[in-house]
């Protein structure tokens, strides 16, 4: 019987020292088993505009719908749930995927409740530029007042437990940043609630594209 390499370096994640300040949080330089890294950029979805869209609106390859199916399973949910000491038994799980950014990206926010973990992987095989680079901040009103600040490169992982003060952010950037985030979501609702406002605001930057226009909303 031949056993199935994994795409996810199990060990890299078990491995990862935990923050507890701010907030509970973890990064993994490359979350990403080098042999596939390949296979990944060339299956990454077409995305030809700002914002997040659900994965299902989107096309991509077969390596990266088992990497999806590789997020999605039991052995990565398991590892997220002993390294932030949280039960996410049950809990339906959201992806969406970003292929570009813009000046009005990065704000600084913390995610919604309804959120219980989030976890963003990146897949920029290299990252020069000042901004896009993600902040962990302490507090919301100062981006320049953070604990470390992520550069968005190919494999490189955050992974942190949703609270009220889970505060981040990063500078402007305009252009290219590929991103996917994956939510522990509280419940089956609210999982849909977030899927249809973003598949709401897909349409409209479809459209806004279509018509060549500019963009009047801001999201």
């Amino acid at each position: 019987m031949v056993v199935q390499t994994s795409m996810i370096r199990f060990d890299a994640l078990r491995d990862a020292p935990l923050n507890e300040a701010p907030f509970p949080f973890l990064v993994i330089d490359n979350l990403l088993n080098e042999e596939f890294l390949g296979e990944i950029a060339k299956d990454f979805p077409e995305v030809h505009s700002r914002g997040s869209f659900p994965l299902e609106q989107l096309k991509c390859g077969s390596s990266f719908r088992r990497l999806i199916e590789e997020l999605e399973g039991d052995e990565f949910r398991a590892a997220v749930e002993e390294k932030l000491s949280i039960d996410l038994k049950g809990r339906p799980t959201m992806i969406t995927v970003r292929g570009y950014t813009s000046e009005r990206d990065g704000r600084i926010h913390a995610d919604t409740e309804s959120k219980l973990v989030t976890v963003l992987l990146y897949f920029n095989p290299t990252w020069e530029a000042e901004g896009g680079r993600l902040r962990i901040l302490k507090n919301r009103d100062a981006l320049d007042d953070y604990v470390t600040e992520i550069a968005p490169t190919f494999g490189k992982c955050l992974i942190f437990k949703v609270t009220d003060n889970c505060w981040h952010g990063h500078k402007p950037f305009v252009g290219e940043r590929k991103a996917l985030q994956l939510n522990y979501v509280r419940d089956e609702r609210e999982r849909d609630a977030h899927l249809r406002r973003h598949n709401f605001t897909a349409k409209l930057k479809a459209m806004r594209g279509w018509l060549g226009k500019k963009a009047v909303f801001s999201f």
